[in-house]
């Protein structure tokens, strides 16, 4: 297992009961995830967290509150991963905007359907996510600090 843990930022959205999901290509699967992906150098963890969401389903955000910080390693693999995972705005839509290799599609999900289609997530960190983001997790934003 790796000593030093990928960066990673992902978003809990949600809308009307409904969160945006991505189907992503994952060795060979289709998995579901939160639009996230590695922070990128010189970057905050929210400039990251909106990148990522804008690359991976065409939907601007705007982070407003942290859901929690998460670590996973990935069975297998000698990955590992510390996860920001934010909640915040939704914005504008941009429907012919081109996703990232390997985005299938952007969708929504109910928290039922989520749950129903556990094999299909690739982390159990999309779940656990989503049920403490329901739980009513949020810690400010201002928990950050960024220095370039």
């Amino acid at each position: 297992m790796s000593a030093r843990p990928s960066v990673t930022v992902a978003a809990v959205i949600e809308r009307g009961g409904r969160f945006l999901l991505v189907e992503e290509e994952d060795a060979g699967s289709i998995v579901l995830n939160q639009p996230a992906g590695h922070l990128e150098l010189r970057e905050s963890l929210t400039q990251g967290c909106m990148r990522e969401v804008l690359e991976e389903s065409a939907w601007h955000f705007r982070p407003s509150a942290l859901v929690g910080i998460y670590r996973w390693s990935k069975r297998g693999s000698g990955a590992s991963y510390l996860r920001f995972t934010f909640c915040g705005e939704l914005g504008e839509h941009e429907p012919g905007r081109r996703l990232d290799a390997g985005i299938v599609r952007a969708l929504w999900l109910d928290a039922d359907e989520i749950r129903a289609s556990h094999e299909r997530h690739r982390s159990p960190l999309v779940l656990r996510c989503v049920e403490d983001y329901l739980g009513g997790r949020r810690y400010p934003l201002d928990l950050l600090t960024d220095y370039a």
